[in-house]
């Protein structure tokens, strides 16, 4: 063989960067654009490098002991609560501690996000766990999708 395997992959990846470029572009081109991803799809992506990172607290009891402690980052509830003092502790805590809140449609969604089911082998969730609040203590890293909620956390 001419090159290892490593090398022969990032000439593979250099050749498909350069096709992606036009002409005008040149060497000096960044990235293709990422395009603009909606606030659903960038909190579906800081919930799941949070969850990787060990930053989140699922659940009312994790949740509310992690509000109080003020390390909390980011709140999400799941506006299908059914019990309304849940959602009266959550939102005086966070209004209390100034925690951003986000809200959700469904808690069955936000427990998918949250990693409270079982994947099968297509990698489509099963078993979903329904989770009407999740506190993001740890981002984990800086993602695009992190600046997407910060957005519109301040356009608010």
């Amino acid at each position: 063989e001419l090159f290892p395997p490593v090398t022969r992959t990032f000439c593979i990846i250099e050749d498909i960067r350069q096709s992606n470029m036009t002409e005008a572009e040149g060497d000096d081109a960044a990235y293709p654009a990422i395009p603009q991803m909606d606030i659903n799809t960038a909190l579906q992506e800081v919930l799941r490098t949070a969850l990787f990172h060990d930053g989140l607290a699922r659940g009312l009891h994790e949740a509310a002991k992690a509000l109080d402690r003020r390390q909390a980052h980011l709140c999400v509830l799941a506006s299908n609560c059914d019990e309304p003092m849940y959602i009266k502790l959550v939102e005086a805590l966070c209004a209390e501690h100034n925690i951003p809140l986000l809200h959700v449609d469904d808690n069955k969604k936000l427990g998918e996000w949250a990693g409270l089911c079982k994947m099968d082998k297509e990698g489509k969730a099963r078993k979903i766990v329904g989770c009407s609040c999740v506190v993001v203590k740890d981002y984990g890293k800086e993602t695009p999708a992190l600046e997407v909620i910060r957005d519109h956390l301040s356009g608010k």
